[in-house]
């Protein structure tokens, strides 16, 4: 019995086109815009979360030799935990929000209506694949919008996933998997959409905003840059590595967006505080910490390349103090310091996204804040120390995304702050209820009745009438009664 060739569907251009047309007149048939629908998708999410986590960490691990408890917590719990707040929160949300009128056009009243967007694409990232697909559709599904989410191709085990179980859980009449590389992202991309959101590298994210701009699409950038940690003398030095290390290694062995790419500090700090890494990260991942399985891999061979590209510059080379071991094999390297590195090497001039840490030294560590602001503004900027003028010069001084204060990361998990970078390192924000506004148009509404339909505005015009007017706008209560005494004498 001869076999049949199972055919395969190209997702091209006209593919895309086809979706989006099927999925916008799903969407103008109001389905979206029910509290309901938008309940029940997100504790269908939930439900997805829960009835598969196993799942969910096996393909985190094929991606990336994630550590389950990386999986669970950081991927699937926060997941899980923004629809939690978006059911909670979501019938306040949605309730259009009184604002008071002014006096230019009394009597009135008014509301700020937050309607759905429409149809949005969400890009996810392969560093986070299951949390950064998750936690944007979250947001959009809150406000009421169709989505198409594009995972990455470069964590295929969770792709696929994706696809899969958001066919099962998920209403598939307005919310889509879309598999593949470039040709299919690029296919996406030529569709007019009512928003965009990417999360990954500023190159990419060029692509995207050009590809926007043609249709005048808005855009939400989630990208990153060099994120500084700034250690000042005097603190618990224990404390602060522990830190640091579960922002730069306990976080995708740095392959985090907000993970700590380079220490700034004094001489006399620096030395003590390398001390303090090497022992912390011998109690976290042993002695030979090229083969915990407390670290992830590096996702692919042309990153573990490039990684190797930036330790092995000539005047970089010599400067390791720790680690520097790699198994190319296994796509391992191994927690890595770096001492006094030049400020023109490579690896402090591109986003290092993986687990080494050069340590640069300054001569007081206010000038550290110097050193950040003349490069681009980082997604992140965090800061060590028990001085409170250093804290109050650091938040005024240095523009990033986000601070975080004698910690790292942990401002991301706060769902009450805004998610988001600044210029290079991103556009917009997210999480908690920055996520349901960042898929919303916030609706103008005002209401006035037949009543109170003052001749002032209308022909002919007047000096009486133009000395009312600019009392009305200026709402000034005097004004107006001085001028309608005016007014009263013509």
């Amino acid at each position: 019995m001869g076999s049949v060739e199972k055919e395969t569907k190209v997702f091209d251009s006209e593919a895309a086109s086809s979706m989006v047309k099927e999925l916008r007149d799903e969407f103008l048939s109001g389905k979206t815009r029910s509290y309901e629908w938008r309940v029940t998708q997100l504790k269908n999410i939930i439900k997805m979360c829960e009835d598969h986590e196993q799942d969910i960490i096996k393909a985190l691990h094929s991606d990336l030799a994630k550590p389950e408890l990386e999986s669970s917590l950081y991927e699937i719990s926060i997941s899980k935990n923004a629809c939690a707040l978006a059911i909670k929160k979501l019938k306040h949300w949605m309730k259009p929000e009184k604002v008071k009128t002014s006096l230019i056009s009394f009597p009135s009243s008014a509301e700020i209506v937050s309607e759905p967007l429409g149809v949005v694409l969400v890009i996810s990232p392969w560093n986070y694949p299951f949390l950064l697909s998750i936690d944007p559709i979250v947001g959009a599904i809150a406000a009421g919008n169709a989505v198409v989410l594009k995972p990455s191709e470069i964590a295929p085990a969770t792709s696929s996933l994706l696809i899969k179980l958001v066919g099962e859980y998920l209403d598939n009449s307005l919310i889509r998997v879309v598999e593949g590389a470039v040709a299919e992202t690029s296919a996406l991309l030529e569709q007019k959409w009512d928003k965009i959101f990417y999360t990954g590298n500023g190159r990419v994210g060029r692509i995207v905003m050009a590809a926007a701009a043609k249709h005048l699409t808005p855009v939400l950038l989630e990208l990153g840059g060099k994120c500084p940690a700034v250690v000042d003398s005097g603190i618990n030095l224990k404390v602060a590595a522990r830190r640091i290390i579960a922002g730069k290694w306990g976080c995708n062995n740095g392959q985090t967006c907000v993970a700590v790419d380079h220490i700034l500090t004094t001489k006399d700090v620096a030395l003590k505080l390398v001390d303090a890494l090497k022992h912390e990260l011998e109690g976290f991942y042993g002695k030979n910490q090229l083969e915990s399985k407390d670290l992830s891999r590096i996702v692919n061979s042309n990153h573990f390349a490039r990684l190797t590209k930036l330790l092995d510059e000539d005047k970089v080379s010599g400067k390791i103090v720790h680690g520097g071991e790699r198994d190319k094999a296994n796509l391992k390297i191994a927690p890595t310091i770096l001492l006094d590195v030049p400020q023109d090497s490579l690896i402090m001039n591109e986003e290092i996204f993986g687990p080494l840490l050069p340590i640069l030294t300054v001569e007081k560590v206010e000038n550290s804040f110097d050193v950040i602001n003349s490069g681009t503004k980082p997604l992140a900027a965090y800061l060590f120390t028990d001085n409170k003028k250093l804290k109050e010069q650091f938040v005024m001084a240095v523009s990033a995304g986000g601070l975080a204060i004698n910690d790292t990361i942990m401002h991301a998990a706060v769902d009450t702050l805004p998610f988001g970078g600044v210029q290079e390192s991103g556009m917009g924000a997210y999480h908690g209820k920055f996520s349901f506004d960042a898929f919303s148009h916030k609706k103008a509404v005002l209401y006035r009745s037949f009543a109170g339909d003052a001749p002032v505005r209308y022909p002919p015009y007047t000096n009486g009438k133009l000395t009312l007017m600019k009392a009305l706008l200026s709402g000034s209560f005097f004004g107006v009664i001085y001028a309608l005494i005016g007014l009263s004498k013509n």
